[in-house]
Formats: C-alpha cells, sequence, structure tokens
C-alpha cells in the first residue's frame, strides 16, 4: 500500500487550513514503489517524473512560461500554501483507484468543507472526474473552481490549455491573497 503510513497525511501536515490559498485535487497516490509520499502529484527526489507531472509541467510553461523542474517534488507549492489533496489517501501498488471506495471520501469530504469554511478566497483546482466529484464539498460563494481533465496520457487533451495556474494567481491577486510562486527550486 502506498504510501507509507507515515506519509498518508503529509499534504495535511505540511500546510495548515489556515494557510490554504488554493488546493488542487487529484485522485489517488502514484501506485509504484517509491512513488507517492502524500502529496498530490508529487514524487521524491531522485524518483523519475510521472507522465501526469510531466503534462503539469507542460501546462505550467506554456501558461506562465515557467520552465519544467528537474525533479517531481512538490513540497515547495505547499509551502505556498497550495493543499496538494488527493480524493483517496492510498493505493494498492499497481492498481490505480484501487481504495477509491477505501472510507477515505468522508476524509477528504470533511478536509474540503473545514477549508473551504474559513471564510477566505481560495482557488479550487480540480483535475479529472475523481476531484470534480468532489465539487459539493467545497462550501461558500467566494472560491474559484477551476476543473479541467486529469494531467495523465490517456485525458492530458482535456488538461492542457487550461490555464489554471495564472488563473488561480489572478484570482488570488484580485483578492489580497498574493500570488503562488509555481517555479520549483
Amino acid at each position: 500500500m502506498y504510501p507509507p503510513a507515515a506519509l498518508r497525511y503529509h499534504a495535511l501536515e505540511r500546510v495548515a487550513p489556515d494557510n490554504v490559498r488554493a488546493v488542487i485535487v487529484g485522485q489517488d497516490p502514484y501506485h509504484g514503489a517509491g512513488q507517492a509520499h502524500g502529496l498530490a502529484f508529487s514524487v521524491p527526489r531522485g524518483v523519475r517524473v510521472p507522465p501526469s507531472l510531466r503534462n503539469i509541467y507542460a501546462e505550467l510553461q506554456a501558461d506562465l512560461g515557467v520552465a519544467p523542474a528537474n525533479h517531481g517534488d512538490l513540497s515547495a507549492w505547499a509551502d505556498e500554501g497550495v493543499l496538494l489533496l488527493n480524493t483517496a489517501l492510498s493505493v494498492r501498488h499497481g492498481e490505480a483507484a484501487s481504495h477509491a471506495d477505501y472510507g477515505w471520501r468522508a476524509i477528504t469530504a470533511a478536509v474540503l468543507r473545514h477549508v473551504s469554511s474559513q471564510g477566505r478566497p481560495i482557488a479550487f483546482l480540480l483535475w479529472g472526474a475523481h476531484a470534480q466529484s468532489r465539487r459539493p464539498d467545497i462550501v461558500g460563494d467566494e472560491h474559484a473552481i477551476l476543473t479541467a481533465g486529469h494531467p495523465s496520457f490517456f485525458s492530458r487533451h482535456l488538461f492542457l490549455g487550461c490555464r489554471h495556474f495564472s488563473q488561480a494567481n489572478h484570482f488570488l491577486r484580485m483578492h489580497g491573497r498574493g500570488e503562488v510562486r509555481w517555479a520549483l527550486p
């Protein structure tokens, strides 16, 4: 099962609810050995960048001109106030969506409700059908809800060109929340 138990709540430990400016919602952790470390779409340094993250980097470059990082660790985004949350927080080896009905729905729904009810405008980036199914868990009218296809190989044509990075920054800037520095060190 991935990620290791100690890292399943890493996204929640990395950014406090009061500091969340943007939320990227994905499906579930990567299901290969050593890939998942508790942040949606992120892999530890030294692990090959997966195709979905390569597509995210391609969109980031097309949207904001940010060159792709030579690693897949998105921890710096969490430090910027980006909650990198999957709809399921664990997965079986080699089986995408294998824990989609594992009981994570109640937990991630509660997280989305809590974060969105803080009274501060947040940009929610919902990538893929699993993420978009969580739209009802986001409460309040003050948020930006941005939807696109999942950045995986199979649906990248529904993701590339979404311009979510610039849209999120524009929304945050207009609401006095500052921009996210999407460039990774």
